[in-house]
């Protein structure tokens, strides 16, 4: 029998590297939040019970808004990514693609700080006054 030997091979921690991880990570802990937001969203309250109150009521609980925002934040940034990869496809200058990268994270830190305050100051609002 031949005798085998294993090689480490070192791989570079640069930002493709990280995304593509957080990429996966995203991705399994999206499938725990999304499953149960429909579950207890769709089937047990029921679409036609959502209103105004409704949401006022489950956003006036620390836990649904830290929740909701985990959902809003890992299921945006899972998005942002996966554009980015397409723009890869079809951008190959290093420089745009710098740019791009850094447009695309400023544009999820964006829109995911609107959402997230949106969720907390939400109970403030003249809507579910």
């Amino acid at each position: 029998m031949a005798a085998t030997t294993t090689r480490r091979v070192d791989i570079p921690q640069n930002y493709e590297t990280i995304s593509w991880k957080w990429m996966r990570y995203s991705g399994i802990l999206m499938i725990p939040l999304v499953w149960v937001h429909v579950i207890l969203q769709d089937v047990i309250v029921g679409v036609h019970a959502m209103d105004a109150a409704y949401v006022a009521s489950r956003w006036g609980v620390l836990f649904w808004q830290v929740y909701d925002i985990l959902l809003l934040g890992f299921t945006f940034a899972h998005g942002v990514n996966g554009l980015r990869q397409v723009l890869r496809d079809y951008i190959h200058r290093p420089d745009y693609l710098r740019w791009i990268n850094i447009g695309l994270l400023i544009f999820w830190a964006v829109i995911s700080f609107i959402g997230a305050f949106a969720i907390v100051n939400a109970t403030n609002s003249v809507l579910f006054q």
